[in-house]
């Protein structure tokens, strides 16, 4: 095995089990036996939820929360395309797997079915659900070692197919860039949707470069251009208003989201979303 990959595996498993362990990502509440909360009722709540024998000791109506007594099925999507082609080292692609195989351990080690589903250009490589090691890692090998450069993803296309290929509602994080619009809203009603932007911080601050000849990590195309301060600033009032509809989508449709940098730790940004 790559001596490179296996360090990265090693060092997922580690910080699951060291900081992630015994924590739940999922917010979903259901008709278990597990107790989850006791909390006050609120207009829209179920009535028959209302622990009667409690709220008549308080004096005000209580509901009581229960966690749905089910196994979990969480599912790990990664959109990747040249733009992850990115940063020294290929820093980029190796965050998305870095990121991809610590989840895929933190839903093994808390006993739920996980299922990966990763798509680049016109590949789709999907595991069986499952909470066997050899299937996380041997989807965490092909992240590692997929061939990015010069490839094109059809994002939209990858989400539609992604609706048609889960069918059972999952808690489903899907990890990429986000630097391609996407429509969430039809997934996010039959699943409880985590989105995870990988991004190099050269992406959102490029330095000044002058005249300079650019080659595109998706396209092949070469060009010459003058990267100075004007087209940088351009550029970055794009993005900021294309980031701006991204959440301004996630918000309407209930989607949570964490941005990680190349250069920062996994577990620490994923704690995030527990709280």
């Amino acid at each position: 095995m790559n001596h490179a990959l296996k360090t990265l595996q090693i060092k997922a498993r580690q910080s699951v089990y060291t900081l992630l362990s015994g924590n739940n990502f999922s917010k979903l509440h259901g008709e278990g036996y597990d107790f989850s909360e006791l909390r006050e009722y609120q207009i829209g709540d179920d009535i028959r939820k209302i622990n009667w024998t409690i709220s008549a000791k308080i004096g005000t109506p209580y509901i009581k929360e229960l966690h749905a007594n089910r196994e979990l099925s969480v599912v790990v999507t990664t959109l990747a395309d040249g733009s992850f082609y990115f940063a020294e080292g290929n820093a980029k692609q190796k965050k998305l797997t870095e990121v991809a195989t610590t989840l895929a351990y933190a839903i093994q080690h808390q006993n739920d079915l996980f299922t990966g589903v990763s798509y680049y250009q016109n590949n789709t490589h999907t595991t069986p659900p499952t909470k066997q090691l050899f299937h996380i890692e041997n989807f965490s090998r092909q992240l590692f070692e997929a061939k990015l450069l010069n490839t094109k993803l059809k994002h939209q296309e990858a989400i539609d197919n992604l609706f048609k290929k889960i069918h059972k509602p999952s808690l489903l994080f899907i990890v990429g860039d986000f630097l391609e619009e996407v429509d969430l809203s039809l997934l996010a009603q039959k699943h409880e949707i985590i989105s995870i932007i990988i991004r190099d911080r050269a992406e959102e601050n490029p330095k000044k470069l002058g005249e300079v000849t650019l080659n595109s990590p998706i396209s092949k195309i070469k060009f010459d251009t003058f990267f100075g301060r004007r087209s940088i600033k351009k550029y970055k009032k794009n993005l900021i208003e294309h980031d701006k509809k991204m959440k301004e989508h996630f918000s309407i449709y209930g989607v949570r989201y964490v941005k990680i940098f190349t250069d920062e730790e996994v577990v620490g940004k994923l704690i995030t979303l527990m709280m």
